[in-house]
């Protein structure tokens, strides 16, 4: 992929839509067309998902040496794999031969990898180590130059598994920059970190990916109406899932384009998203500052989003009315299938130094609130499908129709900007406003119009 192609893969019609935008934005006004456009999708393929970090697996979804996963970048699918020798690798999906998949499986733990065509095989590190009548129709094949194809880069941040597509890509630790402060307060509680439990949940959702991901970014504004019958009805207390606009509650916005929703108790209230006691005991939080440490035990629920399409809720829930919150920490990722279709995965992680039990419980608990059956999740599926199928028409496209993202402008909301706080980004004493969607569109807008290959940190 060069600059010449990757321009060439935007038309000159889209180009001029995505340069009227700066001024939009600045306004707070998104164009609901880029929520379903053909052209937009391919580009998008090339200039956030071809050139940004991607996130690809939990390190301890593949514990042991052999163990797989199946992932895609989009179309691109790849192979997380942990060789004999411990390490962890992202292989392309593809026979060197004739293009074939070599992995049929979604997950397992394999010696090697064989190519079900003609039969070549490689071992678990990706190296090519047999090749059927090699002696005679392949004597001087240089099998070391053969084997599969890895991502360009791949890094490991505090057990997140990253690739990207783009050899030239910045270090993954400048990717995540300084939402590092808000990141590692959900994954280095304990000493042991977080572990992923069970399987991830996977199903398909007729929307655009980025519907979920600004949601993430920080959008509490909408579960006082979308997710009101889950409060009525028990299954979230109303400090986890009630109105919006609380004393407590921030916004955390322009952190490296990442952007984070913060809902806390009153000050020396000791919460911790609401595991219990023989769970938060664990809590040593090392490495972390005093503030950090305050803003952890004050902790009621967090969302957030690390561009592009890798978002986070960490909240204490219950399976059934009447049942103790049970806290977990969800990982979902949003991948695009079509303009108007996205693949959604959804882990869920718990402190590796929990009991057997309460893992067992925090997986059940999420499956029944953010999962593809989860009650919180089948309200947002409704709302964001509706999103799509209003710009995919002609209408919103013809009539410049805007949508209004302005809550926490100055002339629009009472949010303020937090002078004294201790974290890094820009914090706003009210999660009754929109700089995080902002923040999401504006970094996805400089991604989509920087006219050469730089990086966006």
């Amino acid at each position: 992929m060069n600059d010449a192609a990757s321009s060439a893969s935007i038309s000159p019609r889209l180009e001029q839509s995505l340069a009227r935008m700066g001024n939009e934005l600045a306004q707070g006004l998104v164009p609901l067309w880029i929520y379903n456009d053909g052209d937009l999708h391919l580009a998008e393929q090339d200039r956030i998902f071809g050139q940004q970090w991607i996130f690809m697996a939990h390190e301890t979804e593949i514990p042991d040496p052999g163990d797989f996963i199946v992932r895609s970048i989009v179309d691109d699918r790849f192979i997380i794999v942990r060789g004999d020798d411990g390490e962890v690798r992202v292989l392309f999906d593809s026979c060197r031969h004739r293009g074939a998949s070599v992995c049929q499986g979604e997950r397992g733990c394999v010696k090697a990898f064989v190519c079900p065509y003609h039969g070549w095989s490689y071992r678990n590190t990706g190296e090519l180590h047999s090749v059927p009548n090699g002696q005679v129709a392949f004597k001087t094949l240089d099998k070391e130059a053969w084997g599969l194809r890895p991502a360009p880069r791949v890094e490991n941040y505090a057990g997140l598994i990253f690739a990207s597509l783009d050899d030239s890509v910045a270090p993954l630790v400048d990717h995540i920059g300084d939402y590092r402060w808000y990141l590692d307060l959900h994954l280095k509680l304990s000493p042991g970190g977080m572990e992923v439990i069970g399987e991830p949940h996977r199903w398909y959702l007729d929307t655009n990916w980025k519907s979920g991901s600004e949601n993430f970014s920080g959008d509490s504004y909408h579960t006082q109406s979308l997710h009101k019958s889950v409060v009525t009805m028990g299954l979230s207390s109303p400090a986890a899932a009630g109105a919006s606009g609380g004393g407590n509650d921030l916004h955390i916005t322009e952190c490296n384009g990442h952007a984070t929703s913060i809902r806390r108790k009153d000050p020396g209230v000791r919460h911790f998203w609401g595991y219990p006691e023989d769970v938060s005991q664990h809590f040593k939080m090392e490495g972390l500052s005093d503030s950090q440490k305050d803003l952890a035990e004050r902790s009621v629920v967090h969302t957030g989003t690390i561009f592009p399409n890798l978002s986070l809720i960490h909240i204490g829930l219950m399976d059934a009315p009447g049942k103790p919150e049970c806290a977990y920490l969800s990982l979902r990722q949003w991948n695009p299938v079509s303009p108007s279709r996205t693949e959604v995965r959804s882990w869920v992680l718990a402190p590796k130094e929990a009991s057997e039990e309460y893992k067992a419980q925090a997986y059940k608990v999420a499956t029944a609130t953010f999962s593809v059956s989860g009650n919180f999740e089948q309200d947002d599926s409704i709302a964001w499908a509706g999103v799509a199928r209003s710009a995919g028409g002609q209408f919103a496209r013809k009539q410049g129709l805007m949508l209004n993202y302005q809550m926490g402008l100055e002339h629009m909301s009472d949010a303020r900007v937090l002078k004294d706080w201790d974290g890094p980004g820009v914090a706003y004493d009210s999660n009754l406003e929109e700089g995080v969607q902002r923040t999401f569109f504006n970094h996805w807008h400089r991604a989509m119009t920087r006219p050469e290959r730089e990086h966006v940190a």
